[in-house]
């Protein structure tokens, strides 16, 4: 792998599925588990705000499109936007339909183009989604997180309790077919009961997303610092394992079924299919602070503070900290670690023959099984894809 610090050298489309996303760096507060690239107003001062930030994406998303257009094959339709963040819903409904309108002046979006935005539930309302329906976003993610307010106190998150699941019935009032809550589990101090109530209240809402996500304890973040002072207990493995199975339960028994490890959805056209770009080795360009790209095995990521990056966007080039080429071996890696994942398992036929030797081992554990070819984990497998990975890749 070589990584440099200049303008990536950029290769041509990888032939899948082609994708925008957008990172939006703002947000409200800081929660205390969280690693993004995120910033409060009174940690960006006068140096970057939401005005300067939309000017630079666009300029940003201009000068990528050129880039493209020079490559030997003709740029492909966007079939996925994400606006993700960060707080996106605090651009409010004008802020997003601006930020959908610069990629359409720069890209073509495929006819029935997935348009998907994250928002906070504090952070929305009625008009805010009538808003960005009518500009033409086609989904919502909604931050959830738990229905418990002394769990969602750990997480430092501010919505009350039960404004998720009002913000998600205003989403379908609104219009949205596709609407997903977020859930986190394993937080210090949360019971089964709480997990209960948040799976109660998830599908009292009527989306047909769910995403839920065990806690990690990111290094230099509020919760790992308490962690480490004793104030809080870490999460446990045997607590987490229990707490995804009765997910699973749950939802299955609701008609949402996994088509990845961490998600769950309402048959095939409430699959996000932005994030299946990502798993199945699409291509995409990240734009914003922080962002990262892919491109034909070519890997960048953008500067991550909003003033800096504002500024190297100002002088022209793409706002690249730095980038990679993959090698094959990078690539055959990464394709195992995403693929098998998914509910559509990973095609025997593509592992090496490290790999191929491994699978009869995976399958007599009884953490997979090879149907039409394919090895797709089992229940217990989806609790151990990690090691499973590991064991296809020594």
């Amino acid at each position: 792998m070589s990584t440099e610090s200049a303008d990536p050298v950029l290769r041509d489309f990888g032939g899948g599925q082609f994708g925008i996303y957008v990172h939006v760096p703002f947000c409200a507060t800081r929660c205390g588990y969280c690693d993004f690239n995120t910033y409060t107003a009174g940690e960006l001062g006068t140096s970057a705000s939401p005005q300067s930030w939309l000017e630079a994406l666009r300029g940003e998303l201009a000068t990528a499109a050129t880039r493209f257009d020079a490559l030997p094959s003709a740029t492909p339709e966007v079939e996925t936007v994400f606006v993700g963040g960060g707080t996106p819903s605090l651009l409010g409904g004008d802020g997003l339909a601006a930020v959908l309108d610069a990629v359409r002046a720069n890209f073509t979006l495929a006819p029935g183009a997935e348009v998907t935005t994250e928002s906070n539930p504090e952070s929305t309302a009625p008009a805010f989604f009538e808003r960005i329906r009518a500009a033409g976003y086609t989904r919502v993610s909604l931050g959830m997180q738990s229905a418990a307010q002394h769990v969602l106190k750990v997480l430092d998150r501010t919505h009350t309790p039960g404004r998720a699941v009002a913000a998600a019935r205003e989403a379908r009032a609104a219009g949205f077919e596709h609407v997903n809550l977020d859930l986190i589990y394993g937080t210090p101090g949360e019971r089964d009961a709480d997990l209960d109530a948040s799976l109660d209240a998830v599908l009292s809402a009527g989306v047909d997303h769910v995403s839920a996500y065990s806690l990690i304890v990111e290094d230099g973040t509020a919760l790992a610092r308490r962690v480490r002072r004793g104030e809080l207990p870490a999460p446990d493995d045997d607590v987490l394992a229990a707490r995804y199975e009765r997910i699973d339960t749950r939802l299955s028994a609701a008609g949402l079924t996994w088509y990845e490890v961490s998600n769950w959805a309402a048959g095939d056209s409430a699959r996000c299919r932005h994030n299946l770009g990502y798993w199945d080795g699409g291509d995409w360009l990240g734009a914003g602070p922080g962002a990262h790209s892919h491109l034909g095995g070519v890997r960048w990521w953008n500067i991550k503070h909003p003033a800096r990056y504002a500024d190297r966007v100002a002088v022209g080039g793409l706002p690249a900290a730095g980038w990679e080429s993959l090698t094959d071996d990078e690539r055959y890696t990464e394709r195992v670690m995403l693929t098998v994942r998914l509910r559509t398992g990973l095609p025997v036929d593509e592992l090496d023959v490290t790999g191929r030797a491994a699978v009869r081992g995976i399958v007599a554990a009884g953490l997979a099984t090879v149907s039409g070819e394919r090895l797709v984990l089992t229940d217990r497998g989806r609790l151990l894809a990690d090691g499973v990975v590991r064991d296809l890749l020594v």
